[in-house]
């Protein structure tokens, strides 16, 4: 695929449970680009400072740990500092903690270089505001989005697929809390670009979803 801009940027946006990640990395594979799992980063942080107790307030002992803070990727793990976070950070402790860390001023703000530094050779970025304040001059948008009962049925899944013994009706409460908190939030809030192109997942399997992306990249070459 051949865009004016050499080295393309896609994002792809939406609430938790929307299929963002593993679209998102179905989609780089196939177009050859470098994949971008902004969830990763901001799971890593929150894991830190939960780690070293320090609240989700934006404080002067916060923007301290911030400046120490490296993550790195590696054939799909997740480092800091070295050390492999990969399964930490997919926590149940972690899910519900992420929110709180990701709304303050002092995270975005640092953790918003070390994504645009990435996008060099062009990339596939999932998250909550790469289409709206990371990279609003992408290439192709994209918003996906599914009911909230769909959603948390898909991380019900996912979890009991590791093992977890998990509750479908806390997980439903956690995704409509995140969603609460991410659409509200001050500084960057969960919603869809202005020249986004909206993808209800509900009643969508995997290779449609990503197939629809797919087209949408292909319409705007």
């Amino acid at each position: 695929m051949l865009y004016k801009n050499a080295s393309p940027i896609i994002v792809i946006d939406g609430p938790a449970g929307a299929g963002k990640s593993t679209a998102a990395r179905e989609v780089a594979r196939r177009m050859c680009l470098p994949f971008l799992d902004t969830g990763a980063i901001y799971r890593a942080i929150t894991l830190i400072m939960t780690r070293d107790r320090i609240p989700a307030i934006d404080s002067s002992e916060l923007r301290e740990r911030l400046r120490g803070f490296c993550v790195s990727f590696s054939d799909r793990r997740v480092l800091v500092g070295g050390e492999d976070v990969t399964e930490a950070i997919r926590s149940p402790e972690i899910d519900s903690a992420v929110s709180p860390y990701s709304a303050l001023p002092a995270v975005r703000e640092s953790l918003l270089e070390i994504q645009r530094s990435q996008a060099s050779r062009g990339l596939v970025a999932e998250g909550r505001d790469m289409g709206t304040v990371v990279f609003p001059n992408a290439d192709v948008k994209i918003f996906l989005t599914a009911s909230p009962e769909v959603r948390a049925t898909r991380r019900y899944l996912e979890r009991a697929s590791r093992g977890e013994t998990v509750s479908y009706d806390d997980i439903l409460a956690m995704v409509n809390q995140r969603d609460e908190i991410d659409s509200q939030r001050a500084v960057a809030p969960l919603k869809p670009a202005e020249d986004a192109v909206i993808f209800d997942t509900t009643c969508c399997d995997f290779e449609q979803v990503v197939n629809r992306i797919l087209d949408e990249c292909l319409r705007k070459r």
